[in-house]
């Protein structure tokens, strides 16, 4: 049987291309929860629904050394909590110093960026601490280096640009990752972040509260319902015990009596109001002829009257020991209210601790971090508020690409938004640039950026 030339050059090329391999199927993509539990030491804990299209939102644990020096020795699992927008985004480190946030949100450079955003719990703030916990280890070099081992580890997925930010004690621990991890970042951008270098030497703030408002009205009513309140101490501590009666506050592991924590509610007053409201709030401080409740009333509307008794305080132990160890504190000199004071020098970081977490203050690591950031560092911007009290002992970046903004009038809740126009854009400008982005006028706001954590913390 003779084969037709058609069927034989058929045949042919079917045999030829039997012989050929065939291309492999292409892999799928990875998802990203997948990538995050193949890190090792990082737990995927939940994935949670995010408040925003084009987004996922994750809550994570990553195991870390109790002691950075001693790697083998015992490990604690850190609280995370990821906003994954595209591995081909920047991403923000967000720390907030404190404990961390239990809701997605965007901070502003994460908006301004349109990045990704991991935000971390400061080391011993419950649940990130140790068992059993050695608070010599609550320092700003291990804490900064919790953050180099996070940012090494997401790394291996998040390959663009890296800056960090924070607000208040969230600002500063920004800052004091850049200086021990420099290589680590693109940028850093610190909101209100206190600098008291000097601890002996608080000038600084009584400065403030001479000169803060634009008339001296405001401050001398504050100072007047101060040293009034003070002068009703029995009807103001009975008030005061009444209510933690009622909502079963303790005063026995840190101030021991109530009285003793009325007046460092007192002593706090100026501050908190300046911390938190406006200039234009003033009208809400009672007279000096007000009644007992009126006056307790406003206290309790500025300060939280609970905050120190046990149940308030305590949760904040892990931040007035770093006061107390290195961060300093700040202590006004209280001149108008001495002669009604009954505690001498008890505004200071230890009177809020229990007995046994007091420790001494060592000047030397944050003065290292002040010459630093004045000498060497870069790539800092620093956004202040010019009524913000924590605000009066600055960071002073040196001019190599680092900036200083403050927003006129605001408080402790200033960001870039609340600069003057022309400050706001160049400001803008700088975190877009070293984000390796385009730069763009903010983009609108989200559901994702409703809330601002860093105001829903109370010392600093």
């Amino acid at each position: 049987m003779r084969i037709g030339r058609s069927t034989l050059v058929a045949t042919i090329a079917t045999t030829v291309l039997s012989l050929v391999p065939s291309a492999p199927a292409q892999a799928a993509p990875v998802d990203i929860a997948d990538q995050l539990a193949a890190i090792p030491g990082m737990t995927v804990v939940s994935e949670q629904p995010a408040p925003g299209a084009g987004f996922r939102f994750f809550f994570l644990t990553y195991r870390q050394p109790a002691d950075h020096t001693n790697p083998r020795g015992g490990t604690f699992e850190q609280r995370l909590q990821l906003l994954h927008r595209d591995v081909n985004r920047p991403m923000i480190l967000h720390t907030t110093g404190y404990d961390m946030p239990e809701f997605a949100f965007r901070s502003e450079p994460t908006q301004l960026v349109d990045g990704n955003q991991i935000s971390v719990e400061e080391r011993f703030f419950t649940p990130s601490r140790p068992n059993p916990a050695n608070w010599k280890k609550l320092d700003i070099w291990q804490a900064a280096t919790d953050h180099h081992r996070i940012t090494e580890a997401l790394k291996t997925i998040y390959t663009r640009k890296w800056i960090a930010t924070g607000a208040s004690k969230g600002g500063m621990t920004s800052v004091y990752h850049r200086r021990f991890y420099p290589r680590d970042l693109d940028g850093v951008v610190a909101y209100v972040a206190p600098n008291d270098v000097d601890n002996a030497d608080d000038h600084a703030y009584d400065d403030f509260f001479d000169s803060v408002g634009s008339t001296p009205a405001c401050q001398d009513s504050l100072e007047a319902i101060q040293r009034e309140a003070l002068t009703r101490r029995t009807d103001m501590v009975n008030r005061l015990q009444a209510q933690a009666d009622a909502n079963g506050w303790t005063f026995d592991q840190v101030f021991g009596t109530a009285d003793k924590a009325f007046e460092m509610s007192v002593l706090d007053l100026a501050w908190t109001f300046w911390q938190y409201s406006l200039e234009s709030d003033c009208g809400q401080v009672p007279s000096v002829t007000a009644s007992s409740d009126e006056i307790y009333t406003f206290f309790d509307s500025v300060i939280g009257m609970g905050f120190y008794a046990d149940q308030g305080i305590l949760s904040y132990a892990p931040y007035f020991y770093q006061a107390a160890t290195q961060l300093g504190w700040p202590q006004p000199k209280f001149r108008e209210l001495k002669d009604l004071l009954h505690y001498p020098n008890l505004y200071v970081a230890n009177s809020s601790l229990p007995v046994e977490l007091r420790s001494k203050f060592d000047e030397w690591p944050i003065s290292d971090v002040d010459n630093w950031v004045r000498t060497s560092a870069s790539q800092m911007l620093f956004v202040y508020g010019s009524n913000d009290p924590w605000g009066a002992e600055p960071f002073h970046p040196s001019n190599k690409d680092s900036y200083t903004y403050t927003a006129p009038g605001w408080n402790h809740g200033s960001n870039i938004a609340r600069l003057n126009p022309a400050d706001a854009a160049a400001a803008r400008a700088t975190v877009q640039r070293w984000a390796g982005v385009p730069a763009t006028a903010p983009s609108p706001r989200s559901a994702l950026d409703s809330r601002n954590p860093d105001l829903e913390r109370r010392p600093i």
